[in-house]
């Protein structure tokens, strides 16, 4: 057969802002974003966005979740530039040290577009959009995402999440964090009404879900923990299933049981920054319906398979590089390989070069194991793992035993310095409302003896209001490492002492 190559007819780049022109011709006349009083439609927000384009000077938008938000993730890169969407909750001084002159850089060179038309890019390669990685064990990075890998993750999250045409989404989800993962474009496609939510609390939510009749919203677990334990008087029943997509960290199993419970319909990816959006998802078995409520919870914590555009995932031990083994316990790094991985780290080609290795592979700084079935499980970031008297524990399977006592609300475990051990599992915990001052150091040690082996028994526990959270509701991890390094090591004689901060 002939040789065939590319030809004008299929070089067009890929990009997603095409979604949006789309969406005018298609649903021109149904709704596309809500925000209070205020619906716009899909035509409205094309011609918002060609004005935004037109009239751009300044890349980087401070905003929360309002409609001019959404309009940025269409408006800015039509415009030539690049997107870079800034944390509402940073304080001033980390906003001041952040990319705006590099922003400004980057806009130079690109043709001004002229009202009624677009810039589209040179080359799907082109930078579309600048992200700040969550820094949850480290200061943030930058991260840089091309028109290519964001066409693709939005398109595979939309078929992996099987959406379907015509649903309403509620922006519980801070479009500042990998751009809402990659669904401001994905509400294009399907033709999907964007509720915009400024404030994230249970009873807005619930108020949201019923003054809205939606169908689908995305929330880190936090999100999912706040809605289980909402009290009685704001929790509205549903008035249909309601679809949840959580990812940023290890949802416990205890906390998904709960949602389910009143109704919602959970499913669960795995994602980065560096990805785009959800690249790994726990693609549900029908057979799986058929088990108790509990082991359904405990296989969708798992985060699952790769998703249809990621071309391949492994686990690796660290040492050798090779895959682990399919047995669900012995623990390498997550690695990853396909066209939504970022092009790199701004002005950072050490990080760059250490994340993206010369075989092709993304290291993701994941820990965790392959189960027998092919599903993958993350037990820990490679910086979380606690190394006690030589056995290495995952702060994440901890953490999900400890949500599983009624009591607790949030639960992160960190090491501490141990003196003969080397260190120990350090609990962090926060009780609901009704239980606040009823829960002791040596119930919570006697409770978990009962359900973990006796290493993994945290020997410190610390009772707070609340823990430490970045703006996307992943707990600060650093925080409380720092925190049990100041309390010193422990010893034989002083291992089970309590602390209250």
């Amino acid at each position: 057969m002939e040789k065939l190559g590319a030809n004008p007819a299929n070089s067009c780049p890929l990009t997603p802002l095409g979604f949006l022109e789309r969406a005018a011709t298609v649903f021109g006349d149904c709704p596309s974003v809500v925000y209070r009083g205020t619906v716009f439609t899909w035509s409205q927000t094309y011609r918002r966005c060609l004005r935004l384009a037109s009239a751009l000077d300044v890349v980087s938008v401070l905003l929360p979740n309002v409609p001019a938000m959404y309009e940025a993730h269409f408006g800015v890169p039509m415009s030539g530039a690049v997107l870079n969407t800034i944390n509402t909750r940073l304080d001033a001084r980390t906003i001041a040290a952040g990319p705006r002159r590099t922003a400004r850089r980057a806009r130079r060179g690109y043709p001004r577009p002229r009202e009624g038309s677009w810039v589209r890019p040179t080359s799907e390669w082109d930078p579309m959009v600048l992200n700040y990685t969550s820094g949850t064990t480290a200061a943030p990075k930058r991260v840089v995402h091309c028109h290519r890998g964001i066409f693709v993750v939005t398109m595979v999250s939309l078929v992996d999440w099987a959406v379907p045409p015509r649903p309403t989404f509620l922006w519980t989800l801070p479009m500042f964090h990998a751009n809402g993962w990659s669904f401001p474009w994905g509400m294009a496609v399907v033709g999907g009404t964007n509720v915009c939510l400024r404030r994230v609390d249970a009873k807005n939510v619930y108020a949201a879900i019923t003054d809205h009749e939606i169908t689908h919203l995305c929330g880190a677990p936090v999100v999912l923990s706040m809605l289980a334990n909402a009290p009685e008087g704001v929790r509205k029943p549903l008035h249909s299933k309601v679809r949840i997509m959580t990812a940023g960290s290890p949802p416990p199993a205890a906390v998904l049981h709960r949602v389910e419970a009143l109704g919602f319909e959970l499913s669960h990816g795995y994602g980065l920054t560096e990805t785009g959006g959800h690249v790994v998802s726990c693609a549900w078995k029908g057979e799986w319906n058929k088990l108790p409520a509990s082991e359904r919870a405990r296989l969708k914590a798992r985060q699952g398979v790769r998703t249809p555009g990621k071309a391949e995932v492994d686990i690796v031990d660290a040492d050798t590089g090779r895959s682990v083994p399919r047995e669900g316990s012995t623990m390498g790094e997550i690695v990853l390989r396909g066209g939504c991985i970022m092009l790199g780290y701004l002005n950072d080609s050490e990080a760059t070069k250490a994340a993206i290795r010369d075989d092709g592979w993304f290291y993701t700084g994941d820990v965790g194991v392959m189960h027998p079935d092919g599903y993958l499980e993350i037990r820990d970031r490679s910086k979380d793992v606690i190394i006690s008297g030589g056995e290495n524990i995952s702060s994440v399977e901890v953490e999900s035993m400890l949500y599983g006592r009624p009591a607790v609300s949030e639960a992160a475990v960190v090491a501490r310095p141990d003196e003969f051990w080397g260190e120990t599992p350090c609990a962090f915990v926060s009780l609901k409302e009704d239980a606040a001052g009823t829960v002791t150091t040596a119930e919570v040690m006697a409770w978990s003896r009962e359900r973990m082996a006796g290493y993994m028994v945290p020997k410190t526990v610390v009772f707070r209001a609340e823990l430490p959270k970045t703006s996307t509701g992943k707990v600060k991890k650093y925080v409380l490492r720092k925190l049990a390094m100041e309390m010193g090591p422990t010893c034989r004689v002083s291992s089970s002492s309590s602390s209250k901060m």
